[in-house]
């Protein structure tokens, strides 16, 4: 006879639960199981119980889930409230078994109730999310540029617009750095806030025993004014080729501007600096200006080009109202949600003014999965694409050029962090 199997328990974490449920996290991703004491020190600090998620089988942790509150850069610039789901695992004995269905769907009613208008989340896996109502909103690139191959001057010394780089240390960093991103990131569709902790954990005044730290170059830019505009972050190995050459590759950690004249001369400073033969972009937007920075673009190679940033749309109207839009015009569209939580039949009316949303009887014109609305929240996917790929349904011929003239960006959104 069977052993019948025991019920599993879905609920948020105690205290007690955290070094189980960050065994089964490490467990998750491949590394190794053992929990040391700084890792729930630090996980405590930061983690909301509340919003922590373990499902429990006979007392043990068997699957992990987090979310936390975050805010999201809509098209044209208002920040929106997010929940931001992380720390998603199910340990290879429990799969199959609905685990994260469970904890998706509680997570998600939760964040609905909570007034949140989207939630987000980097997929590790590509299959899994579509299910739950998420759509891959923007996409991510990583360039490898060979710097003899670029044409840029070898005896640049300096930018040509009056402003200056100079390197800093991650005290100053921690200073200018969050200032600078705000008004970034209050420009860019797509990017998300980043709390002190970030910064901590990104200039080594907090160090996690899984993170070896390894102290990187900080450089900035001012421009002619002393305002500052941007900053890199940058490693650099040491490998040398027969005959004594120098083959040493900077590694971009992460670089922010405020201008492009600033993300113009990080770049040409990082091709700049003496036995570099190679510069690796670290995560960029897929527009980015990098190569054309370049008198040769085709210096810099996409080693990397995927999706990133996912989002799921939990509220039609909030959504669609805080963005601006290229155009004016209305769509009638009907959004079809498995969910439950925000499907219906909404009339989008954008002006130079704003835009406005409302659930109306009227004959739909486009018909659209919840997950492909989340795909085009942030304008970088077509509606014709979509249609093309029986994705979104056209009610009415013309509705989808319309619907792409309103809802396309000149410039794709980004996120420039990962979570």
């Amino acid at each position: 006879m069977s052993r019948p199997e025991s019920p599993i328990d879905v609920r948020p974490i105690t205290e007690a639960d955290l070094p189980d449920w960050i065994r089964a996290l490490n467990t998750g991703f491949l590394r190794t199981p053992d929990v040391a004491e700084t890792e729930i020190a630090d996980r405590k600090s930061y983690i909301v119980p509340a919003r922590t998620l373990g499902a429990f089988d006979a007392g043990r942790c068997i699957a992990t889930f987090r979310s936390f509150a975050q805010e999201i850069t809509a098209v044209g610039g208002t920040p929106v409230p997010a929940d931001a789901i992380s720390n998603v695992t199910v340990t290879p004995t429990h799969r199959r078994r609905g685990l994260l269905t469970r904890m998706m769907a509680q997570d998600l009613a939760a964040a609905k109730e909570r007034g949140d208008v989207v939630a987000t989340l980097i997929a590790a896996e590509y299959p899994i999310y579509g299910r739950y109502g998420f759509g891959p909103a923007t996409s991510t690139a990583q360039w490898t540029v060979d710097v003899p191959r670029t044409g840029l001057d070898p005896r640049w010394a300096g930018p040509e617009d009056g402003g200056r780089i100079d390197l800093v240390d991650g005290a100053d960093v921690r200073k200018i750095g969050p200032e600078l991103f705000e008004r970034v990131r209050r420009a860019q569709p797509g990017a998300v806030d980043r709390d002190e902790r970030w910064w901590l954990v990104n200039t080594g005044v907090l160090r996690l025993d899984r993170s070896p730290w390894t102290e990187p170059f900080f450089a900035v830019y001012r421009s002619a004014g002393g305002e500052v505009e941007g900053l890199v972050s940058y490693t650099a190995d040491d490998h040398w080729g027969d005959g004594k050459q120098p083959l040493n590759t900077a590694t971009v950690n992460w670089l922010i501007a405020a201008t492009p004249d600033a993300e113009r001369a990080l770049w040409r400073y990082l091709c700049s600096i003496d036995w570099i033969t190679t510069v690796k972009s670290g995560w960029r937007a897929p527009d980015d200006l990098l190569p054309l920075y370049l008198p040769d673009p085709r210096a810099a190679r996409v080693t990397t080009l995927a999706d990133w940033l996912w989002v799921r749309i939990l509220d039609v109207v909030r959504a669609l109202e805080a963005r601006t839009y290229e155009g004016q015009g209305a769509l009638v569209l009907e959004v079809v949600d498995a969910g439950g939580l925000t499907g219906g039949r909404y009339l989008l009316q954008a002006s130079e003014g704003g835009a406005s949303c409302t659930p109306t009887a009227a004959a739909a014109e486009l018909t659209l999965d919840v997950a492909d609305l989340g795909r085009l929240w942030l304008g970088d996917e077509s509606v014709v694409r979509l249609v093309a790929l029986g994705r979104v349904r056209e009610e009415r011929a013309g509705a989808a050029r319309v619907a792409d003239a309103l809802l396309r960006t000149s410039r794709r959104p980004w996120c420039p962090d990962i979570f």
